[in-house]
């Protein structure tokens, strides 16, 4: 039998246990709180966001993401070129020759006469193309090699007191002027080589066609170069009805504008007798006197090439500020000719006096940028055309220079010089 000492003893240790029991799981629970709360505060920052800038952030050990403040256009413009693209090519073109001039006092003034024929060389050259919406923008030659090489052309112009207008007609006789040239069995580069005649030989004209006369010798029947020819016989002076007195042959300044006019055709002479191109060429601005010793080659290249030589000489007046560019003084080059963009004045080409850009230039404009494909132009040679838009400043405009208002420039000076007249 259990006594009620036992019983109370019992139920005592029950509710001792109870309490200790509760004291235990309170002061855990307190305990958990406590390090809880003290976790937050201290830890609390770690669920800020970082894809945002935060301008009271003081730590500068984070690095802000700047997501909002890039333009994704402006990267794909930017990877993408605005569209361009750039591409090497490698080809075979001419290799034009040079022109020398040298004075004849024999020959009347402004007469002009080959005494040796150019001829056309080979190289190669490497072409760097920009694309802009897979349209070309630019091109630039970057290397060049010779694979045969160019024959200078050697013209004697007249150096006496009076001038000669007259012209070869069928049944006069010419005489070879160049060191040697080929009798063709048509009038034509193309065609087949029948002979070949030496300077001084007497020839017979027969028939005429453009640049070309159809001969008779003692050595060939066939068709030659008119250029290479000459009516004044090299071992007798000039017969006096054939001298003429160029005032009177001159046009007038009103005869000589009529056709000035933006749209003009420029693959056409301008007139201009050789004191008129002296005449506009003579000017103040024209500090080094560079356009007025040079005026006669800007009548020359008419005669020979068919282009308005006010129109090259307005060239040469705004590519080198009247002669005082760096180039033009340096590479004797009035056109920047060979210069590009990107590295001008190493690409320009060097010449030995300035008559030789000016016909240089004359005949790139007439052989690739006035005339259309096959079109016969000077010494029997054909217009490659390469970059025709049409015989005018606008034309010239599209492939030659990266101004657009190129065009408009050279206008304003080709004005100035017709109303110099």
């Amino acid at each position: 039998m259990i006594t009620k000492e036992k019983n109370s003893k019992k139920a005592n240790n029950i509710k001792t246990k109870i309490t200790v029991k509760n004291l235990v799981i309170l002061l855990a629970f307190f305990a958990v709180l406590f390090w809880s709360m003290i976790a937050y505060f201290n830890y609390k920052d770690i669920w800020k966001t970082y894809g945002k800038e935060d301008e009271k952030s003081s730590d500068s050990k984070v690095e802000i993401s700047n997501a909002e403040k890039v333009d994704i256009d402006e990267i794909i413009e930017k990877n993408t070129g605005e569209g361009k693209r750039e591409e090497v090519e490698k080809k075979e073109v001419d290799l034009e020759y040079i022109t020398k001039y040298r004075t004849n006092n024999k020959l009347p003034k402004g007469m002009v006469q080959v005494i040796q024929e150019g001829r056309v060389g080979t190289q190669e050259i490497v072409i760097k193309k920009t694309y802009k919406n897979e349209e070309v923008v630019s091109e630039e030659q970057i290397s060049a090699k010779v694979k045969k090489a160019s024959l200078n052309k050697i013209v004697e112009v007249g150096g006496a007191n009076y001038t000669s207008q007259y012209k070869v007609k069928v049944g006069d006789t010419v005489y070879v002027t160049s060191d040697r040239i080929a009798v063709m069995l048509e009038p034509s580069d193309e065609s087949q080589k029948k002979a070949t005649l030496q300077q001084g030989n007497a020839l017979k004209v027969v028939d005429i066609q453009g640049d070309w006369y159809s001969i008779t010798s003692n050595d060939a029947i066939g068709w030659v170069k008119a250029e290479s020819t000459s009516y004044i016989n090299p071992n007798e002076p000039i017969k006096e009805e054939n001298k003429t007195n160029s005032s009177k042959t001159q046009k007038s300044k009103t005869q000589l504008t009529s056709k000035l006019s933006f749209g003009m055709k420029l693959n056409e002479p301008s007139g201009l007798s050789l004191e008129q191109f002296k005449k506009i060429l003579s000017d103040s601005k024209d500090k080094n006197k560079i356009m007025e010793n040079n005026a006669q080659y800007f009548y020359y290249i008419e005669s020979q090439y068919n282009i308005n030589g006010v129109f090259v000489a307005s060239m040469a007046i705004h590519e080198s500020a009247w002669g005082t560019s760096k180039i033009a003084n340096d590479k004797k080059n009035l056109f920047g000719y060979g210069a590009y963009d990107s590295n001008p004045y190493n690409g320009a080409y060097n010449f030995s006096d300035y008559a030789e850009s000016i016909d240089l230039i004359a005949r790139v404009l007439v052989k690739y940028y006035l005339n259309t494909p096959g079109t016969k132009i000077y010494g029997g040679e054909t217009a490659a055309g390469t970059y025709y838009n049409g015989p005018t400043l606008t034309g010239v405009n599209t492939k030659y220079a990266s101004d657009k208002e190129w065009a408009n420039k050279v206008y304003n000076y080709m004005q100035y010089l017709y109303n110099k007249l």
